[in-house]
């Protein structure tokens, strides 16, 4: 009976089942870390109102010595969307704007493909992920990178057509937090990069976070960014060292375009579980109104089936938040989010009801890593038996990848030796797709190349596949190889442009298959 009255007790007051992280902790981290291939880890923990571990594992670059440390900078992909959040709580608590505020109240030339929608889509509506957008839709706005300003970006979001009606379901996007970035700029006269630096970074005192690439390359402590290129698709082969300002447009920084040190994980973890006061003051940096609405579930997430061996990570709920994934793990509420951008991958996590955050990120795209770390923490401080989760998640994508190459064999399998139906240079020209913008086709010495105008680096050759089909691998080869198919029209001219990725496997930010170019006169 005294047993279970601590255990209750446990519960009530919110301490963890186990305090400070698991024994061998680093050791697990640093073999795990090698037998995957990942050049660096930065990890941070907190627990009831203290950092219990903020460090690096491993290099900040392949074949470099130089170690990653608890200073050292590692982009956090979408764990960003949070901190966007918190720049917009802070004027909401400020009287400045409404969570439920109509867009164009405070964006008055933003709009949307529907007219209906552009009259009525909230601030709260571009965090939540509901607007009716398809999955990843306008990415290539920015993905790898972009010309265009993050004005111009929100500005032809006008021309990209909807996937479903406003407010129906779940499809994750990016786009409408560079909206949220944008708002932020109209309402404060600053722009997303340095309001977020002077109100959010510098009061948390995370002093050595980025919010600007720039900023970062200039710092000589940073993680550099790796990738698999050579095994047939990405995230296959050997380890490589990719150009870090191939990187995440600028323009879609506040989807995520942070840069931060375990340090300073660890104060914006413990900024989020003090429900927005600030480490060791009675100032805030925003609200517990603003935390509550931060954490309060908005839309339900279709929720993933996985295989036996990680069935404990299928979640009987599934929700998101502003900026943050809500959902039950062994009978905990879990507050947490991933981040994905070229040659990094993150996880930020919250336990509120035991008081514990952490984070992992790495400089590389293995995401088991990140998995493996992020369950073996969650078992421990809800104190659950300890399961192997590294090999369980090393095991799933192992299954993964050769399902993948399987569907790779069958879809580039044997092509059928029918057309090109018109001469090379009845394939060239200008065209232009609503929202991405130009694209140029140009014929010599019996090739075709292609030129995606707005994105440096994404221009390669066009080498026939089948029928109207053709393939093309870009100069920059962390892009995604894609289809390239021309549709005719009655007297044998190019009608449209059509486009699909190659690989079965590839990240949904390559979404060639919103694109539809058509022709333009003259050069755009």
């Amino acid at each position: 009976m005294m047993k279970r009255v601590i255990f209750m007790l446990a519960l009530v007051c919110g301490s963890p089942l186990n305090a400070a992280p698991p024994a061998e902790f680093d050791a697990r981290v640093e073999a795990f870390r090698e037998d995957v291939g990942v050049p660096g880890v930065s990890i941070a923990i907190v627990e009831k109102g203290a950092v219990t571990l903020a460090r690096g594992y491993g290099v900040k670059r392949l074949g470099s010595p130089d170690p990653a440390g608890p200073d050292t900078l590692f982009s956090t992909g979408s764990t960003g969307k949070a901190v966007t959040v918190a720049a917009l709580a802070i004027l909401v608590d400020e009287g400045k704007i409404g969570w439920d505020d109509k867009v164009i109240d405070h964006l008055s030339w933003f709009r949307m493909y529907d007219p209906w929608v552009t009259r009525e889509i909230t601030i709260r509506d571009l965090l939540v992920h509901r607007s009716g957008l398809g999955l990843g839709a306008g990415d290539l706005l920015f993905v790898p990178d972009a010309k265009a300003s993050r004005a111009e970006s929100v500005r032809r979001l006008r021309s990209i057509k909807p996937a479903t009606s406003f407010r129906s379901g779940y499809a994750y996007d990016n786009v409408l937090y560079m909206v949220a970035g944008q708002l932020i700029e109209e309402v404060t006269g600053k722009t997303w990069e340095h309001y977020v630096a002077d109100r959010v970074l510098k009061p948390a005192g995370m002093l050595n976070s980025t919010t600007d690439d720039d900023i970062r390359f200039t710092r000589a402590d940073r993680a550099q960014p790796h990738a698999r290129m050579n095994g047939g698709f990405r995230g296959v082969g050997d380890q490589e060292l990719l150009n870090e300002r191939d990187g995440l447009g600028r323009n879609a920084a506040p989807a995520g375009g942070l840069a931060v040190s375990a340090n300073d994980m660890a104060r914006w973890l413990l900024v989020q579980l003090a429900r927005g006061k600030l480490p060791g003051s009675e100032e805030r940096l925003f609200s517990e109104a603003a935390s509550t609405e931060m954490w309060t579930p908005v839309v339900i997430q279709p929720v993933d089936q996985l295989p036996a061996a990680l069935a404990d990570a299928v979640p009987d709920f599934y929700t998101y938040a502003l900026g943050w994934d809500v959902q039950d793990y062994k009978g905990a509420k879990i507050i947490w989010h991933g981040g994905a951008v070229f040659g990094f991958k993150a996880a930020v996590v919250l336990i509120p009801d035991r008081d514990v955050g952490f984070s992992i990120v790495i400089n590389s795209e293995d995401g088991e890593l990140t998995y493996g770390v992020m369950y073996e923490l969650l078992d421990h401080y809800l104190g659950e038996p300890k399961g192997d989760w590294p090999a369980a998640w090393k095991n799933y994508k192992a299954q993964r990848v050769a399902e993948a190459n399987e569907a790779l064999k069958v879809q580039t399998g044997k092509p059928a030796g029918v057309g090109p139906s018109l001469a090379l240079s009845g394939y060239a020209g200008n065209y232009a797709d609503p929202w991405y913008g130009p694209i140029v086709i140009t014929e010599r010495k019996g090739k075709l190349a292609i030129d995606f105008m707005h994105t440096p680096g994404m221009k390669g050759s066009l080498d026939h596949w089948q029928y109207e089909t053709f393939q093309t691998r870009f100069a920059d080869k962390t892009i995604e190889p894609a289809y390239v198919t021309f549709v005719l029209d009655a007297d044998g001219k190019v009608e449209r442009i059509t486009m699909k990725p190659v690989s079965p496997a590839a990240d949904f930010s390559y979404d060639y298959q919103d694109l539809v170019f058509t022709p333009v006169k003259g050069p755009q």
